[in-house]
């Protein structure tokens, strides 16, 4: 994807280099640490790999991932968050996983959270109260 020449304010070039309904949980599937591709194929449900290596693409030309290879056979490559932006970006996207998380606590979908291991039984009892 390319970025436009004409914006009005910097929220839109961020909207446009997050857009879609994958970067955003890459990123967030490498906030703790580099992955490799088949790892992140495999903890991303429902996406393939045409799909995670285009993505990874953009995120690499935004400067939010970059992409490091080894030598050796067979041949590894690990991706991670860059410390510049990627990590800005980190920290915008865990605010937005509070914000999911609060909708779905008010939405009854507790379950969800605890079954995609987001929040623990304890933690969605202990949200539930302060409530």
């Amino acid at each position: 994807m390319k970025i436009r020449d004409d914006y009005t304010c910097p929220l839109e070039i961020v909207h446009d280099i997050i857009k879609g309904k994958w970067k955003t949980i890459i990123l967030y599937q490498m906030k703790d640490g580099p992955k490799g591709l088949a790892e992140l194929e495999r903890e991303i449900e429902g996406i393939n790999q045409k799909m995670l290596l285009e993505q990874l693409r953009e995120l690499i030309s935004f400067g939010l991932v970059e992409k490091k290879s080894f030598e050796g056979y067979p041949l590894r490559v690990e991706y991670s968050i860059t410390e510049r932006r990627g990590r800005k970006m980190i920290e915008a996207i865990n605010i937005m996983q509070m914000v999911g998380v609060d909708y779905m606590l008010e939405n009854g979908m507790t379950d969800a959270l605890i079954e995609k291991e987001v929040l623990s039984a304890e933690e969605v009892e202990r949200l539930m109260n302060e409530r």
